[in-house]
């Protein structure tokens, strides 16, 4: 998926300053921001926040205490400026620390835990060094230990939500399944009607459920973006072009 490279991304109720951070503004972290259920959520996690997006979009969508974390230094300091800019600056909080040693730590648990995890197993090494480290995600938190984390993180009857490429999201379902996480929802994201599926959106709880799906493009087939997608984030984009 795209991702937007302005120091400065402007949604409709606040500004994502990203100059340093590796990780800019994408549609993906957009997709989950608007997508998650967050509305009843009393407590809410961010796990490797970036820039702050996903925990700013649900500060405007719900009225929950959001504790963001991230190991990047850099990421650390944009996400607490971003943070402060906003109107939701009482109910955010950001830490510098991996999520195994913010599971150790953690005062509470958690019944939203929010997280756009950006590994792919088969990617190249990129020249920007906190670039490569967040696209090589896998090599400092595997994925048993982000589910092991999030269990323990996890309310009883909360959720974990998440966006992955299809490969590295089948990957987690069967991990999940095995350490006692289990996929609810799946919802299978195209760039565009008819071609095959890039990402999934995924909800995980404690209890097994029968698993709900659905499909969902972002452009529709005359390369416009597509009804379904310009509903979903209606509330946050100031603007859409009428083409990707």
């Amino acid at each position: 998926m795209a991702e937007e490279e302005h120091s400065v991304f402007y949604f409709k109720k606040f500004e994502v300053k990203q100059t340093q951070c590796a990780m800019k503004v994408g549609t993906d972290a957009v997709l989950l921001g608007a997508w998650v259920a967050c509305s009843s959520a009393k407590y809410i996690l961010d796990i490797g926040t970036g820039t702050g997006l996903l925990a700013l979009m649900v500060a405007q969508r719900s009225q929950a205490v959001i504790d963001a974390i991230d190991i990047d230094m850099q990421a650390y300091m944009h996400a607490k400026e971003n943070f402060e800019a906003s109107q939701w600056r009482e109910r955010l909080h950001v830490k510098q620390c991996s999520v195994q040693t913010f599971a150790d730590i953690a005062n509470r648990k958690y019944d939203l835990i929010i997280s756009n995890p950006p590994f792919f197993m088969n990617a190249h090494k990129s020249s920007f060094v906190e670039r490569n480290v967040a696209r090589h995600f896998n090599e400092t938190l595997t994925m048993v230990e982000l589910i092991q984390a999030v269990i323990k993180l996890l309310t009883t009857d909360g959720s974990f939500s998440l966006i992955l490429p299809v490969k590295e999201g089948g990957l987690l379902i069967e991990e999940g399944e095995r350490q006692g996480l289990f996929v609810n929802e799946i919802i299978r994201v195209r760039t565009k009607f008819g071609k095959a599926e890039k990402r999934m959106l995924l909800r995980f709880s404690k209890v097994r459920s029968k698993i709900k799906t659905d499909t969902l493009s972002i452009q529709s087939q005359d390369g416009k973006y597509s009804d379904e997608y310009i509903q979903l984030t209606r509330e946050f984009y100031t603007h859409l072009p009428e083409r990707l």
